[in-house]
């Protein structure tokens, strides 16, 4: 997050033209698109498009000027856009009744990685998960490298903050959901355990995996089988292998 000059209010930035192109097809507020001069070519020029259509405020500025604003890779477009808007918990638990659907939601616990983050916001997005629910401690906030590596599923994404993983975690039991989490040590083979119903899947931080109580109060434990000399997994990739474990257990139903 980053304050405007010269006013009181923050604006987040996202950067990157396919994050910039899904957030002009999701309608959602855009406060001003800085597009690189000379850079009218290829999506960069879809963006102008809509953007325009959509009455969004163009700023054609020097590379040098973007670089200044993002140490990261841009591509030739930022936007300034209101600060990123978490859902309640409540409202993932709507969006699946809406969809006539079990609730398939992700629990992040010590995800501090943006990178990872994103990754995982991307790959939940596609599987068709309802909602991503992270602590407002120990874990990365959605930024503009989130946004960035999401190619955009920010825009899509419902993604609740909450003050406390556990007290989360007993008002989706309230509902009726399953909490299953990934950890090394488990017996239970990821591909053996049943995933159909409701689900709420617990993924821990690389280093240190799940908290002992967030552990504790898991309803069921999984594990990713290793076979190689690398013991361990990035974030990401296992929630990835987790996910469509259970997209594909519920498309059997």
């Amino acid at each position: 997050m980053r304050q405007t000059n010269n006013t009181n209010t923050y604006e987040d930035m996202i950067y990157g033209r396919n994050s910039v192109l899904e957030l002009l097809k999701s309608g959602k507020d855009i406060n001003k698109i800085f597009i690189e001069r000379g850079q009218k070519h290829g999506s960069i020029k879809e963006i102008i498009a809509k953007a325009k259509d959509a009455k969004v405020v163009l700023v054609e500025a020097e590379k040098a000027k973007l670089d200044g604003m993002t140490h990261e890779n841009h591509q030739g477009v930022i936007a300034l856009v209101p600060p990123f808007d978490y859902c309640e918990l409540e409202d993932i638990l709507d969006l699946a009744k809406e969809r006539q659907e079990d609730p398939f939601v992700i629990l992040l616990d010590g995800i501090e990685d943006p990178h990872n983050l994103g990754a995982i916001i991307r790959t939940a997005e596609t599987a068709g998960v309802h909602g991503i629910i992270i602590p407002k401690r120990r874990s990365a906030s959605v930024n503009s490298t989130v946004s960035k590596v999401s190619a955009g599923a920010t825009t899509y994404m419902k993604i609740a903050r909450v003050n406390n993983l556990n007290d989360a975690m007993r008002k989706l039991k309230d509902n009726g959901l399953w909490l299953i989490g990934t950890d090394g040590d488990a017996k239970t083979e990821y591909y053996d355990q049943d995933f159909s119903g409701s689900v709420g899947l617990i993924i821990g931080s690389e280093g240190f995996g799940m908290s002992k109580l967030v552990k504790e109060n898991a309803d069921l434990l999984v594990k990713i089988p290793m076979k190689g000399k690398i013991t361990s997994l990035n974030a990401s990739v296992a929630a990835g292998i987790v996910i469509y474990e259970v997209v594909k257990q519920k498309q059997k139903k």
